[in-house]
């Protein structure tokens, strides 16, 4: 065998599975088509928070007022577009020095398997193990019209050279609100289109609800229960809600509505499959013994921290250990203003599950760092089981929301309880003694809320 184990695809899940089995002294290749880092580095994760980042200096800036600062402020694009493309070139230079200081090779084109130890690139490869982490594409919906200039998808909201005035996105998921964060921020008119009745469904509703008015008084049109019919000339969309169509035009519309595993090349392994990708049991092997799969391409969470997490899984695995996948504790984030992040479950789900719940809320409004910086909106959730008061589910919409969370990840994986949440002491002021006081109410003895 040429190695030990080729991994397909270099992003986030691949290069780390890939450095960890080298740790683990196996012989590794990559195969990457494209850059490595994948969607997340190249055009996800990392691209879009250069232009989150970009949206809350001008949120801060106008808001300066309030803390009598009198600013002003005029946006080049091209100048933040080139900031962005530094950040995506340093980080792709940085994941190529970790292959080679590995002693990884990097082999570039689409590989195809030819069996379940052969695959075929520029030329034919073999290994004892494969990684699948090919990952996953946007997902075009047959809509009318998806194909007329002007209308984009998220890679191609990534290369912004204007600024739109008026803007459609179709979609409200993490991707859309994350763009329509930014675009409104930008100067853009913002109008949202979404087929489901209510915002962000994986959330407890006053999570949602909170998110939907701030969206709101920040003039972002927002059309839930609506579905878009077509697309026409002139970018007019054409969209039904409860039965009543309505146009709406503009200068740019944004397809949103989720990505689909990327399976290509994978046809001649005739793995098992379901609509959403290929399966893997808990240690991320495929129905083939000897190849495994990880990230989006199995269809489940699709997540760049998700993808890595299982790639260490794989990886070990490979190398003869026993190890399985938990993803009890994973956090996911949104990166609006403010942001949104949660872990476990919801109250819905916890009730569900447990039956008798503890919860507990403590509002930005009351939070005295939070107060000092002007971020008011927002509140922490805390949900608890109610027999060991075992904190499961924790729910932030706030400032730092995305780094807080994983005091509550902690928390679950490591089952503490509302009673260690509370004694733990929290720095004064500081956004994460929110948590602290949210533990505090759920055990019925609030400090600081009334």
């Amino acid at each position: 065998m040429d190695y030990d184990v080729i991994v397909l695809g270099g992003g986030p899940g691949g290069y780390t599975a890939a450095i960890r089995l080298s740790e683990l002294g196996k012989k590794v290749a990559v195969v990457e088509e494209d850059s490595l880092g994948g969607t997340c580095l190249n055009r996800g994760c990392i691209p879009t928070k250069v232009y989150s980042h970009a949206a809350e200096l001008i949120n801060a800036i106008k808001d300066a007022k309030d803390f009598g600062i009198m600013a002003q402020y005029t946006l080049d694009i091209a100048k933040l577009r080139q900031k962005k493309e530094r950040v995506v070139k340093r980080l792709v230079g940085g994941v190529g020095y970790l292959m080679n200081l590995h002693h990884i090779d990097v082999i570039k084109g689409r590989g195809r398997f030819v069996d379940e130890n052969t695959i075929e690139v520029d030329k034919r490869y073999t290994a004892e193990n494969f990684i699948i982490a090919t990952g996953s594409k946007v997902f075009l919906p047959p809509i009318e019209g998806i194909n007329l200039e002007g209308v984009i998808t998220s890679d191609k909201a990534l290369e912004l050279e204007r600024i739109p005035e008026k803007i459609v996105i179709i979609g409200a998921g993490i991707i859309g609100l994350e763009f329509a964060n930014i675009y409104s921020a930008l100067g853009s008119k913002v109008i949202i289109i979404e087929m489901l009745p209510q915002l962000l469904p994986m959330l407890d509703r006053d999570i949602a609800d909170t998110m939907e008015k701030i969206l709101r008084h920040k003039k972002i049109e927002l059309h839930l229960n609506s579905k878009v019919e077509k697309i026409e000339e002139g970018l007019k969309v054409v969209y039904t809600t409860e039965g009543n169509t309505q146009v709406v035009e503009c200068d740019t519309v944004l397809v949103a509505v989720g990505r689909v595993a990327n399976v290509n090349g994978i046809e001649a392994l005739n793995l098992d499959m379901d609509k959403k990708g290929i399966k893997v049991d808990s240690h991320m092997r495929t129905s083939i013994k000897n190849i495994y799969a990880i990230g989006d391409v199995t269809g489940g969470m699709q997540l760049a921290h998700v993808a890595s997490y299982q790639g260490i899984v794989a990886a070990h695995n490979i190398a003869g250990e026993e190890k399985e996948a938990d993803l009890s504790a994973v956090p996911n984030c949104l990166y609006t203003s403010p942001e949104i992040a949660w872990v476990g479950l919801n109250e819905v789900q916890a009730r569900e599950k447990f039956g008798d719940v503890k919860i507990g809320t403590f509002p930005y409004t009351a939070l005295g760092r939070a107060m000092t910086m002007g971020q008011n909106d927002g509140f922490v959730k805390i949900i608890a089981e109610a027999k060991y008061n075992r904190v499961v589910g924790m729910e932030i919409i706030g400032a730092g929301a995305t780094e807080i969370i994983h005091e509550g990840v902690l928390a679950i994986k490591e089952e503490f309880t509302l009673e260690e949440l509370a004694d733990a002491i929290h720095a004064h002021p500081t956004l994460s003694e929110s948590i602290k006081e949210a533990a505090e109410d759920a055990l019925g003895m609030p400090i600081n809320k009334g």
